[in-house]
C-alpha cells in the first residue's frame, strides 16, 4: 500500500508530498519529463488528477477535520 501522497490544492501552483510513514509535507517539483510533470502540467490546465486514493476532503483547519467537518 502506498505511503506517499503527492497533493495540490485549487489556486495554488505549487504541488506537495505526504510522506504518511514518516509524517512529513514537504514541497515538490515533479522531475522534468516525467509522468508526474506531465499531470502537473494537466492540472495547471484545469484537470483534476486522481490515481490510488479513495478518500480526500479539504477542509479550512485541522481543527475542522478533528471535529468531523467536511466542508471547507
Amino acid at each position: 500500500m502506498a505511503k506517499v501522497i503527492v497533493i495540490g490544492l485549487p489556486g495554488e501552483a505549487g504541488l506537495w508530498v505526504a510522506d504518511l510513514g514518516t509524517g512529513t509535507v514537504t514541497p515538490f517539483q515533479p522531475p522534468a519529463g516525467s509522468p508526474l510533470e506531465a499531470a502537473s502540467k494537466l492540472r495547471a490546465g484545469g484537470a483534476v488528477v486522481i490515481k490510488g486514493v479513495d478518500f480526500s476532503v479539504a477542509v479550512k483547519s485541522a481543527d475542522d477535520a478533528f471535529s468531523g467537518h467536511l466542508d471547507g
